[in-house]
């Protein structure tokens, strides 16, 4: 395995020291000791991975240098256009050093949603013409790889591609943790709102934690997933998958549960929904300022104010609190406003970082989680 310091260590000798990207599980190690080491604007977490390809042209521009941008190889698909009309030899000939984290590898078991993407992910820096190799676990061929992309890249100003497998960095624990204060853990704001849910109500939940821990919600209830969409995957859509049921069955209540890494990454969501004034939509974004699913790097989710935002692009209710007892009141008074108009609403749920250590994952393959949810919208 490769010590994260020995791998920033040999960048920097390549002059290389400027990073921005999305965290992955994969590079969490290697997020972790950039964040301990480096200044905050020499680490950019961005919104999402097409963000960061500009961030990093722009410091491309501004100073003649190679920047890093880093993502799970979920995020292949938001840089497509930029390496395309951006960075590609035949527009602006930008170099920019891809580290990008190889989930759903063939022949390694993963998660569902990430299977296909991993037999895509060679696949598709071939098509966009992107030279690559998979980084050995080993120092001193690992080092002798970076010495050769930086070379190409110094010769051709075109972007490469370093590909992380499992258990490629040795471990590293993020030092710097900035404690929010907050005492509501997400998984009892979840629970609370599953229990203040009307009957018929529909739920779309994001990627991540908070689809694992509404699973085992429902199963210590006692209850079935036919209400839930567990998006397991497609991050930061789970809004506009929730907008899509609403308009269509207007006479249910739709929740998203949304975090706020997710509701961030494609924040322009939020507009379209509050144009369509859906009149049954209910907004719940869990904000514990971290993508907490891969790693606990932080998000500006607690920094910024995202009610404002929801207020400012039509949200006709926007509501924020962090305390079970202010949640309850609060869902007590959206329940009894199910008939009148003044949707949509968005609901802001600080709440601690973390999870539990046993927390499971889903039991249901996506399949069986789309057809039981279709049955239930389409009987009740």
């Amino acid at each position: 395995m490769i010590r994260p310091d020995f791998f920033i260590g040999k960048l920097r000798e390549q002059g290389i020291d400027f990073f921005a990207g999305v965290p992955d599980s994969l590079l969490k190690n290697i997020c972790a000791y950039i964040t301990d080491t480096l200044p905050h604007e020499q680490n950019i977490i961005a919104a999402n991975e097409g963000g960061a390809m500009g961030i990093a042209a722009g410091y491309h521009l501004a100073t003649g240098r190679i920047p890093v941008v880093y993502m799970q190889n979920s995020g292949e698909g938001n840089i497509i256009n930029p390496l395309a009309s951006l960075t590609d030899k035949e527009v602006y000939n930008i170099p920019v050093l891809l580290l990008i984290g190889w989930r759903g590898r063939p022949g390694v078991h993963d998660e569902p949603q990430h299977v296909k993407q991993g037999k895509v992910t060679t696949g598709l820096l071939n098509t966009m013409g992107i030279n690559y190799t998979v980084l050995s676990k080993d120092e001193e061929q690992a080092a002798k790889q970076v010495k050769v992309a930086v070379d190409y890249m110094q010769q051709t100003k075109e972007c490469y591609a370093l590909v992380i497998e499992k258990d490629t960095f040795d471990a590293y624990v993020l030092q710097n943790k900035v404690d929010s204060g907050l005492t509501l853990s997400r998984e009892e704001a979840i629970e609370t709102v599953v229990e203040a849910l009307p009957e018929n109500a529909a739920v779309v939940s994001t990627t991540g934690m908070i689809s694992r821990e509404l699973f085992e919600i429902r199963e210590r209830r006692g209850e079935g997933h036919q209400h839930d969409f567990l998006t397991v995957g497609s991050m930061g859509h789970a809004s506009q998958i929730a907008l899509g049921i609403a308009l269509q069955q207007p006479s249910r209540p739709v929740f998203c549960f949304d975090g706020d890494g997710a509701s961030i990454m494609h924040m322009g969501n939020m507009a379209i929904t509050a144009s369509m004034q859906p009149k049954n939509y209910v907004h719940v974004v869990f904000n514990n300022g971290a993508h907490d699913s891969v790693g606990g790097q932080p998000t500006v989710g607690l920094s910024i104010d995202l009610p404002a935002v929801a207020k400012a692009v039509g949200y006709k209710q926007v509501i924020s609190v962090d305390n079970k007892e202010e949640l309850k009141k609060q869902l007590s008074i959206i329940n009894s406003q199910l008939s009148i108009n003044e949707y949509p609403i968005f609901l802001e749920i600080r709440v601690r970082k973390g999870n539990r250590k046993d927390l499971g994952r889903p039991t249901t393959t996506p399949i069986q989680n789309k057809e039981a949810l279709m049955k239930f919208l389409s009987e009740n």
